[in-house]
């Protein structure tokens, strides 16, 4: 089975940062830390089974088909993959304007 190196890029760091501040200040520090433990592994996980995302339907609506997505419910990593790598892109809170965030990240 072929093993992908998992990058996280600086804004998805953010993301994760800001979601582990968001979890603290609003429920506390021990379900931020339970909350990033999950995303983290969730996208790590990508390292050996990278194409069990699928097209973010914002995405595939505009014929763009190179970033993929899997959810940590209510959470969703965009992904792109490239050779042997993994870019991490983004980790969003699904309930926010995903369409909006991904056009001024990703379609710049």
């Amino acid at each position: 089975m072929k093993k992908y190196k998992v990058l996280i890029d600086p804004q998805a760091k953010k993301d994760l940062k800001d979601i582990f501040l968001y979890a603290a200040t609003n429920d506390s520090i021990a379900s931020a830390d339970k909350l990033l433990d999950g995303l983290e592994k969730t996208c790590y996980t990508l390292g050996e089974y990278p194409e069990r995302g699928h097209v973010p339907p914002e995405l595939r609506l505009t014929g763009i088909k190179r970033y993929l997505e899997i959810d940590y419910k209510p959470y969703r990593i965009i992904y792109e993959l490239q050779n042997n790598l993994i870019y991490i892109h983004s980790v969003l809170d699904g309930r926010r304007n995903i369409q909006e965030i991904l056009a001024e990240r990703l379609l710049r």
